[in-house]
């Protein structure tokens, strides 16, 4: 990987939609190697307080089918810095809404020690899962 630009973002990619496609999309434009993590349910339910409706094993083949992925990943944990000394990525791509957040400004001053930083990108506003799962329950009702 001598001379290749790593990127590195990570995600649950539950009810995979256009949103979690123009990140993917995205972060490969801007690296040679795409790293991507995909969270397990127990840790999703940890901090969202529900369990993805896709299982693992499934978000994980739908990722790695993408072109713009090169590797595939679990995120058993959210710890961003231990994901960047695992991975040894040049850089970590992360939606917009995390932008200013306490957690991701420590991250990007750790990462900087590294000569590794963060890009942010835009938030798919029209979709997300949360907003298909809300289209669902009412669809089912």
């Amino acid at each position: 990987m001598k001379n290749k630009i790593i990127g590195y973002t990570a995600g649950v990619f539950d009810m995979f939609h256009v949103g979690h496609l123009n990140i993917l999309k995205q972060a490969k434009e801007k690296c040679d190697y795409l790293i991507v993590a995909v969270s397990p349910d127990d840790l999703v339910k940890s901090y969202k307080g529900k369990k993805p409706i896709i299982p693992l094993e499934d978000r994980m083949r739908i990722i790695e089918s993408i072109k713009y992925v090169d590797e595939v990943v679990i995120q058993y944990d959210r710890n961003k810095i231990n994901a960047f000394h695992k991975y040894k990525f040049d850089i970590m791509f992360v939606g917009d809404d995390w932008k200013g957040n306490d957690l991701f400004k420590e991250v990007e001053n750790e990462l900087h020690k590294y000569n590794s930083k963060i890009h942010f990108f835009a938030y798919t506003d029209k979709v997300s899962s949360t907003k298909l799962r809300s289209i669902l329950k009412k669809e089912i009702k």
